[in-house]
């Protein structure tokens, strides 16, 4: 048996919103993403690093492809709150904080992950809602011993 193959990262991550626009106008102009892609009462799709966020209407992406599509996406989709997390520095986490906090967006935590193995320091996170109520971080990478 071969070994399976490993990917090099995450290409995609999505979330799923009730309110698009509210939606769009929070990831672009608080979270200053850059919006790639948009179909009017379906989706909005934003550049974050060297991947995309992918944000859709759950009652839409559950529909089934239509038999003339071009692409021919399986249905797909998720319900309730999700959860995406941003990487950062703590100095960079610092000025996100402040930035939130200027928007009103509320800091649900503000903690250093216990250390692991060798590492000194866990690493930290902030945590805060987005208007869909999705469960948003902002973290070290080394909260995974990442760098």
């Amino acid at each position: 048996m071969t070994s399976a193959p490993v990917p090099s990262g995450i290409l995609e991550s999505a979330l799923y919103v009730d309110d698009l626009d509210k939606a769009e106008a929070f990831y672009g102009e608080v979270m200053g993403l850059e919006r790639i892609a948009k179909v009017e009462g379906r989706h909005v799709f934003f550049r974050c690093g060297d991947g995309v966020l992918l944000l859709f209407d759950p009652a839409e992406t559950v529909k089934p492809t239509k038999p003339d599509a071009k692409l021919p996406v399986p249905p797909h989709g998720a319900g309730g709150d999700g959860h995406l997390c941003f990487r950062a520095t703590d100095a960079e986490i610092d000025r996100w904080k402040a930035h939130l906090e200027a928007h009103g967006i509320g800091i649900e935590a503000d903690f250093h992950w216990p250390a692991r193995g060798d590492e000194p320091n866990g690493g930290r996170s902030i945590y805060f809602r987005d208007p869909a109520g999705n469960s948003l971080e902002i973290a070290e990478p080394r909260i995974w011993g990442l760098v």
